[in-house]
């Protein structure tokens, strides 16, 4: 595991069309990642981009869906069960992302790490439905293969990361997790805990998750999760409620991205890092006066925006201006808790 030490990263969905400009604002950050570009193309729809080389599953282009038949599911198994003995099967190919590639081919080596990411299953089930208009999570068989194809997505793609930095990660995206535990899901929360713990133990490599949303803390606080990426802004006065759970997650090693700079317009014109700053220092208060150690948080800690954003008017500049108030917030905060 790296030392976080209050160091940045980002969401991987970027509002780009311009790649280059993409991957500079992705490596304007301490841990870069590859950026996911759905204004580009619907290949990189993080739904479309995960879906390459699963059964069953084609792309509708012109009306940007993705399109599950059950029938064809079956059809496709076998040649599926052969091919994905091979982890390459699983690989991201130059059609599915402008970027990944060329992320791949720079000289990362005096980065503390890098990160990619991709959709989490239970996301991808619950979104993904099949020709009668039901998610396929609902059925098992194609959960299961789900699971299985998914985790293969990550090793492969962390393989391909590690070959270029041995601190690589890959962590899931996802946003589903919230809707578990609403009346609007069928899916309960205990066959989320049941696949979650099951796909957890297939993965190679860091463990960590992203969401935006307000799922169950206590779920993921306790899942075998090595790192969590929230939105700190919006959501922070409810996660800290945690702080038993979130002292032990700490103590176990855990790692925290604390997503506290807005990348919408009106929240950001609002803020400013020193507002930011106290808003963050709010929530340790708040946790060390609940006996959580300080220190631990802060070295446990990275710090994020607080979401991906591709509604702005102003396309990219917000953002850029988001990631650039990030890095005065780190810069300060790691100054005065003399991380340097």
């Amino acid at each position: 595991m790296f030392e976080a030490e209050l160091r940045t990263t980002a969401m991987g969905i970027l509002p780009h069309t311009d790649v280059d400009a993409a991957l500079d604002l992705a490596l304007s950050v301490d841990i870069p990642f590859w950026p996911q570009l759905p204004r580009l193309s619907f290949f990189e729809d993080m739904y479309a981009q995960a879906s390459e080389g699963f059964p069953g599953i084609e792309l509708d282009l012109e009306n940007e869906r993705v399109v599950f038949d059950t029938a064809r599911f079956y059809e496709e198994l076998w040649g599926y069960a052969e091919a994905s003995q091979d982890l390459a099967y699983f690989a991201l190919s130059p059609p599915y992302s402008a970027v990944f590639h060329r992320f791949l081919e720079l000289d990362l080596q005096d980065r503390i790490a890098i990160r990619g990411q991709t959709i989490g299953p239970i996301s991808f089930g619950l979104k993904v439905a099949d020709e009668e208009r039901k998610p396929i999570i609902y059925n098992e068989d194609v959960k299961a293969i789900l699971l299985e194809f998914m985790a293969g997505k990550i090793n492969q793609q962390l393989a391909e990361m590690q070959a270029v930095h041995p601190a690589a990660f890959v962590w899931l995206d996802d946003p589903g997790l919230e809707f578990v535990f609403s009346s609007l899901s069928g899916y309960t929360d205990l066959m989320a805990r049941e696949d979650l713990a099951l796909f957890l133990s297939s993965l190679n490599g860091l463990k960590g998750l992203h969401l935006c949303g307000n799922p169950d803390w206590d779920f993921l606080l306790t899942a075998d999760l090595e790192l969590l990426s929230f939105d700190a802004y919006a959501r922070g006065d409810l996660f800290v409620r945690y702080a038993g759970e979130i002292g032990r997650f700490l103590a176990r090693g855990g790692v925290i991205s604390w997503g506290i700079v807005p990348t919408g317009a009106v929240d950001l014109g609002k803020e400013s890092p020193d507002s930011l700053m106290d808003r963050l220092e709010g929530l340790w208060d708040h946790l060390e006066g609940a006996g959580v150690d300080r220190a631990q948080i802060v070295r446990q800690g990275m710090l994020a925006p607080a979401t991906c954003c591709l509604v702005n008017p102003d396309r990219t500049e917000t953002v850029e201006r988001a990631f650039a108030m990030l890095r005065a917030v780190s810069e300060t905060l790691r100054e005065r808790y003399r991380l340097y």
